[in-house]
């Protein structure tokens, strides 16, 4: 995990139209909430903002200090759309001893290297994030999964291939199934990561796909075409 994120908040007092006031002085508004808590208004420095949102993301716990000492995770992030800038911060405060459910990235590892990408075929990538649940303490910056032994088209990596760390579960969802459901539901495990293609196959797939979207414009624009011709029939026969 590294070192430990920090960001030193301070109680706000200031609210509503005020608060551009504080922006302009280098401060980023918060708030601090969570189960059991009252939501806590709170300020810091508007750089150790930014560099705590580059170091920890949103699957990453942030140790909060100052006025309120507490381990958070940045749920929320309102950014000013024309500046880029982060105009306010929401974090959800966590108990170190109790699991927290979010969502990592899946890196894959040995790019380049694989029997079937020295054979001039293509490994691509289909999940780049999954869902795990791990003592905040223990939450992976990412998985990681290896394509080394791809060797053919059609081999593929799947998330039962993902080593996970200690402590950490992947989160499985019934996808709104009922208990007694007779159909099977698949298994997170499954779920595919990374499959190896033939280059011409993939282009040949993506040609497919184009001329499917050029038929469905063409069709649009025939039907298009088809009502004006009857409203103009119709203004006629009005006339």
């Amino acid at each position: 995990m590294g070192d430990k994120i920090t960001l030193n908040i301070e109680a706000r007092e200031v609210h509503g139209k005020k608060v551009a006031k504080l922006r302009q002085d280098g401060m980023i508004p918060g708030v601090v909430y969570g189960a059991g808590i009252e939501p806590v208004s709170v300020q810091a420095t508007e750089g150790e903002v930014v560099r705590v949102v580059k170091a920890a993301g949103r699957h990453t716990p942030v140790h909060l200090t100052g006025s309120k000492r507490r381990i958070a995770m940045i749920k929320e992030i309102d950014l000013d759309p024309a500046k880029n800038t982060i105009r306010h911060i929401s974090f959800h405060a966590v108990r170190a001893d109790e699991p927290v459910t979010t969502e990592v990235n899946i890196k894959l590892v040995g790019e380049g290297e694989s029997e079937a990408e020295k054979a001039g075929l293509i490994v691509l990538q289909a999940l780049d994030r999954i869902e795990i649940k791990a003592l905040p303490m223990e939450l992976p910056e990412a998985l990681e999964v290896s394509i080394v032994e791809l060797k053919e088209e059609g081999d593929r990596v799947t998330v039962a291939d993902i080593v996970l760390p200690k402590g950490v579960e992947f989160v499985e969802r019934n996808d709104g199934r009922a208990e007694d459901d007779d159909e099977e539901k698949p298994s997170i495990m499954d779920l595919v990561v990374a499959s190896v293609y033939e280059p011409s196959a993939l282009q040949a797939a993506n040609d497919a796909a184009g001329g499917d979207a050029e038929e469905a414009d063409a069709d649009a624009v025939e039907a298009e075409h088809g009502e004006e011709a009857t409203e103009s029939k119709d203004e006629k026969k009005a006339e």
